[in-house]
C-alpha cells in the first residue's frame, strides 16, 4: 500500500513538473489572437480624416467644399466621386499611391487611417442636387 501512495504522489509530481516545463512551449507556440482593430465613432474617423487630408493634402489639393485647390492639376476633393469610384482608392490608399499630379508624395496609410480618410472624402463629396 505504501508503495502506491508513493508511486502516485511521484506520479503527480511528475506530472506537475512536466506540465510547467512544457506547458510554456505548448502555450508560446499557439499563435497570438491578433488585435481587434479599434472601433472609432463617425465623428472620431471624420476628425482623423480631415486631419490626415490637411496634413498630407492640403498644400496640393482644396480638403473644403469650396475653393480651388493651391494646385491647379490637383483635383478638389470634393470632386473626386465625379472622375473616380471613391472605393477604389482603397486599395491604392494601401498600397501607396504613385500616380496623380507631378508633386503629389507616394504615401501608404494603415487600415484604421484608410477608412477614416474615406469617411472625410465621401463627406465631402458634392451633393447631388447642388450645381456643379
Amino acid at each position: 500500500m505504501r508503495f502506491i501512495v508513493k508511486f502516485a504522489v511521484i506520479t503527480v509530481l511528475a506530472t506537475g513538473l512536466w506540465l510547467s516545463v512544457h506547458a510554456k512551449d505548448a502555450l508560446a507556440s499557439k499563435p497570438e489572437k491578433e488585435k481587434a482593430e479599434p472601433v472609432f465613432s463617425l465623428a472620431q474617423r471624420l476628425e482623423q480624416g480631415e486631419k490626415l487630408a490637411s496634413e498630407k493634402c492640403a498644400s496640393c489639393h482644396s480638403i473644403k467644399r469650396q475653393g480651388d485647390s493651391p494646385n491647379k492639376a490637383a483635383p478638389p476633393f470634393r470632386t473626386f466621386a465625379d472622375k473616380w469610384p471613391l472605393e477604389s482608392l482603397e486599395e491604392s490608399l494601401a498600397e501607396g499611391i504613385v500616380t496623380g499630379h507631378n508633386d503629389m508624395p507616394e504615401f501608404v496609410l494603415s487600415p484604421p487611417d484608410i477608412d477614416a480618410f474615406l469617411t472625410f472624402l465621401k463627406a465631402l463629396q458634392k451633393d447631388p442636387q447642388e450645381k456643379k
